[in-house]
This record gives structure tokens, sequence and C-alpha cells, in this order.
């Protein structure tokens, strides 16, 4: 049996590929001699493009036994049939993960693990022990919680990545506008350095990576700008919807609630990052479903410096180094301080990807922005000489028809060329096939 998912096509009774893809890595774990143990093997096909640190996610239908195993992030040994070891992991299902049809006493599952190499229209079959003991291992990814205030994820001792959810606070403008949404910092990296901004500094509404629009209307001529959010409107953090930590990715899922000008939920998001444990950088997959909480349509609508799905870089570029700032595009380098925006450049819709690479101190990052294609289109994007950039499109939703995204960011030390993220966004739109033989 063959059953397409999201992102890629898988072949047997028990799995099927879901949205995303995770890690691989040699570690160190101790399992229970007393755990009961299945055996899965997998074919992986390369298919039309090379595979490089190529995550992948597989969804699965195991017993209830393994739940524990599941979630609490428990590594998976798996072999390949060269005899090369690498560490998957377990999880629960992912916000993009298909519906699947359970017997009692199973559950859904992911297996998450990273194709080293695989040449073009190669093949290369993997072998996973996957244990029912919630084993540990090191190094992993943990998330550590400052309650109140922000998540943080490392891996190790490495911070990865900082989720800013600080509840609405009014007593001072200036309260108001940092915490009037919440938002995500990315570690550069070597966790050293946050290359991305903040409240403050140029265009204060801009925030590391952060979603919204800034023409919404609704209701009976109900208006909202979830950006600026200077009319009454905010987005607030209500609760953790999952937390899931280790060797090969930590992901959480989050739930946000859109207000209007008037303080009232209009729309209701589930805010999933998740970050992957591949050589050369970080690699970060966005996935959002907006449900409508209101009758009627919801119009999202703006421009692409203020809608959504967008990245902007710490307040260290435009103070110091933007005239360092360049993109690259699907054509090639753009020369420094040269940037394009829809509408003046119309040609500047549906990039499959987008690239830039900016200074901070003395070191020199890109960071790469992949718009997978279920995405909405016409997505019309817009670049910055301060590193802000990303797109948006126009959509309608009502509580019948929610919104589904998906998008990727790697960001690495240097530069990159066109063939390098061409490969990344294969991974994501065109990814391996996958094959059961269990």
């Amino acid at each position: 049996m063959a059953i397409d998912g999201w992102f890629g096509r898988v072949s047997g009774w028990r799995t099927l590929v879901s949205a995303l893809g995770c890690c691989m890595a040699t570690l160190l774990f101790v399992q229970d001699l007393g755990a009961e143990v299945t055996t899965e093997t997998y074919v992986v096909s390369a298919g039309e493009s090379e595979r490089k640190q190529t995550p992948v996610s597989i969804d699965i239908v195991l017993p209830d036994a393994f739940r524990a195993a599941a979630e609490a992030g428990a590594p998976v040994a798996i072999a390949d049939d060269k005899g090369n070891k690498i560490t998957g992991q377990l999880s629960l299902r992912g916000l993009r993960s298909p519906m699947m049809k359970l017997q009692a006493g199973n559950f859904h599952a992911q297996l998450h693990f990273v194709v080293p190499a695989l040449a073009k229209g190669a093949t290369a079959t993997y072998t996973a022990t996957i244990a029912s003991d919630a084993a540990k291992s090191e190094p992993s990814f943990k998330w550590t919680d400052t309650a109140g205030q922000y998540s943080e994820l490392s891996f190790g001792d490495r911070p990865v990545l900082r989720y800013m959810y600080a509840a609405l606070d009014e007593s001072t403008k200036e309260k108001r506008s940092e915490t009037f949404k919440p938002y995500h910092h990315l570690y550069d990296p070597a966790g050293k350095v946050l290359l991305t901004k903040g409240p403050g500094g140029l265009f204060p509404h801009h925030r590391g990576m952060f979603f919204g629009f800034n023409r919404i209307s609704y209701g009976e001529n109900k208006k909202a700008d979830t950006w600026h959010c200077n009319k009454g409107e905010f987005q607030s953090h209500e609760k953790f919807l999952s937390i899931e930590a280790g060797p090969v990715m930590g992901r959480h899922t989050v739930e946000i609630a859109w207000h209007g000008q008037d303080g009232a939920v209009f729309a209701r998001e589930e805010r999933e990052f998740t970050v992957y444990n591949v050589a050369g950088g970080t690699l970060v997959e966005f996935a959002s479903l907006l449900k409508s909480e209101v009758e009627g349509e919801i119009k999202l609508d703006g421009d692409p410096q203020h809608a959504g799905f967008q990245f902007r870089a710490t307040q260290a570029v435009p103070d110091k180094t933007a005239d360092k700032t360049y993109y690259l595009r699907p054509d090639g380098k753009d020369k420094p301080g040269s940037f394009r925006n829809w509408p003046a450049q119309k040609e500047h819709v549906n990039l499959p990807w987008n690239a830039v690479s900016f200074v901070v101190g003395e070191q020199r990052y890109t960071v790469c922005y992949l718009d997978h294609t279920s995405n909405p289109k016409e997505s019309r994007f817009s670049e910055r000489n301060y590193a802000r950039f990303g797109s948006y499109f126009e959509y309608t939703l009502d509580k019948s028809h929610p919104l589904m995204l998906s998008y990727r960011i790697f960001a690495t030390e240097g530069e990159l060329e066109v063939p390098d993220v061409e490969r990344m966004d294969q991974d994501l739109v065109a990814p391996p096939a996958i094959k059961s033989k269990s």
C-alpha cells in the first residue's frame, strides 16, 4: 500500500512520511534489558536530488507499551546496510502529521533520523531497533523554562532557540510594546550570539522569528493588526501543548490567541517550532495551524514588510554592518546593500527560497528562508539591508477552513552558494521516498 503525505511518499502497511525530518548523531545510551523491542526496516530513495544531512520523519503506529519512550524522546539505534550506525529518536506525532486510524492499544508516534549522505538516484536501507524503555542519551536537546518569561532550547550546554512568551503587561507603554506578541529568538550555531532582535531598536515591532498580519478583517467591520498591535490588538501565549526533546530534535507546540482591538479572541493558533541536530548549522522548522474563533470569514492581508512569517536579525546589523548585507536568491548572489521588494519588483513573488548574508561583530552568517509549496500563493517577498526578510500572502479562513503553514529556517556561519540552498529546499518540498520493509 502507498499513501501520499504532506511532504513525501512512503509505502508500507505501518508507516507514513509526515511533514518533517530529524537527526543523526552517534551517541551513547543505555537500554533496559527488560524492555519490549520492535525492529523496523526502511528503504530510503534519494530521488532526483542529492541528499546531505537530510532530516526525515516517519509516522508509525506502535503499541501503548512504547508511549513512555515516545513521550521522553527516547533514542533509537539505527544501522544502515553498510553497517554504519546512527541515532534516531522516537516522539509523539507532530502538528502536520497525517491522521491515522488506530486500533485499541496502539498510538501514533514518529521516528526521526538524518540521512547523512545519499547520491542522486541512490537508495539506502536503515534498520531501527525501537525499545519501550525511556532511555536517555548524551548529548541531547533539552528545554529549560523560566516561568512566565521564556523557554529555552539547548543542545547539551549550547543554547539554540528561545521562546519569548511573557503575558501582556499594560502597566506602561514600553511594557506593552515588549509583551504584545510572543516570538522566537535564534542563536548562532555556536550558541554564543543571538542572531535575532527583540523589542526596541529600529522598527520595535520586529521580533526574531515571528508571524502575523497587519490588515485583518472579520465580523461586523472589525479590523485587527497583529503585527504592530497599536490599537488594542495583541497575541498571547495561552499554554504549551507539547514539549519534546531528544538526541535528534527538540520541538514544542504552543497555543497562541489572536486578540482584536476589543481584546476578544478572534483566532487561535497552534505554533510549532522544531530544531534538528544537523551538521553545518541550525535547521528550524516553523509549522502553524490557525483556526477561526468567530462566525463568518476572517480575511488575512497586509504588505510584504508587515505580514506573514518573517525573520529579523539582531539590532547590531542596522547599527554597524548593514552595508555588508547581501541577498542570495534562486537567480544568484546580489551585491551588498541591494534588496528587492514586491510590488516595486513585481517578479519578487513565489520564490521557493531566499537567503540573507549579514555580519555580526566580525562573523558573517547566512540565514535561509524556505517556503513550502503547500503554503498559500501568491507569496510576496520583502527584503531589507538590516536583514529583515520573509513573505506574506492573502488568505480567507473560517471555522471549516483553517490555515496550515510550513517553513524552514537554516542558519550557518559563513556563506552559501545557490546549489547549497536548492538542495535544502528539495529536502523540504521533495523529500526522499521511504518504503517500509517491516
